[in-house]
């Protein structure tokens, strides 16, 4: 199990019912795109933050692990802004207005993600993906995304094996040796992959599949009180950022 699907399932919200933890942190995503970058997206990336280190009780060591992949494409995303290319001045030149553009993209990505964070620190996909046929998503696109999140973390657990294997053998000594390796360990795979995937439709047709994959999921209610706060929440920050917004600029 990934490190994020561990803290989802761990976390202090995990009884809420997803739609709870969707408004707040998916409304603080569409804030951090839909409001000005400062001091709106600012506003929010620390309105996250606070609520991801507090309220839903993330650890904040796990929270930077998953949080500084998206953190580079955003930073790899601005870099770009900071020049032009092909203009009179020569073919690579610093761009007029680069670094105020690169920051406001910044914000804006980092605010966001911070926000798709807190719906995935919160919400386990195995509550969330059966709730989605409710929601009027077609059951057979459920039931193949609810078997493709199952079948990664064999899938996962897979590789890490081989790889376990292939390092005792000595798999990893040379730079050649390594490329066999992974040769090896993508054939491999690959090879369990289809394997895995056959067994799985032995085992269905033999319990009668008819089409639909029925699990248990757990009870759970909208809570009213929280989902009003958390709109209270977004309201205000929307409200912040207008009335500061030409006092900082």
């Amino acid at each position: 199990m990934l490190p994020i699907d561990a803290a989802a399932h761990s976390s202090r919200w995990r009884r809420r019912h997803p739609v709870d933890k969707a408004v707040l942190g998916l409304g603080l995503t569409v804030l951090a795109i839909s409001l000005p970058p400062w001091p709106g997206a600012a506003l929010v990336l620390v309105t996250a933050l606070a609520v991801l280190l507090g309220p839903a009780g993330v650890p904040g060591r796990r929270l930077w692990r998953a949080y500084r992949v998206p953190l580079g494409f955003c930073v790899t995303g601005a870099l770009p802004l900071l020049v032009q290319v092909g203009s009179p001045a020569g073919f690579v030149t610093w761009a007029d207005g680069g670094p105020v553009r690169a920051a406001e993209l910044l914000l804006r990505t980092s605010a966001a993600s911070l926000g798709v964070l807190l719906f995935a620190f919160t919400t386990p996909m195995s509550d969330l993906l059966p709730r989605l046929v409710r929601a009027g998503v077609p059951a057979p696109v459920v039931d193949v995304a609810l078997v493709t999140y199952r079948m990664s973390f064999l899938l996962l657990d897979s590789v890490r094996r081989i790889r376990q294997a292939q390092a005792a053998r000595l798999g990893h000594t040379t730079r050649a040796a390594t490329w066999r390796s992974l040769g090896g360990l993508g054939a491999t795979a690959f090879v369990r992959a289809f394997d895995r995937a056959a067994r799985l439709q032995t085992g269905l047709a033999g319990r009668g599949y008819d089409g639909t994959l029925r699990v248990l999921v757990p009870e759970a209610r909208v809570s009213v009180p929280f989902t009003a706060a958390s709109a209270a929440l977004l309201v205000a920050l929307a409200v912040l950022t207008l009335v500061l917004e030409r006092p900082l600029s």
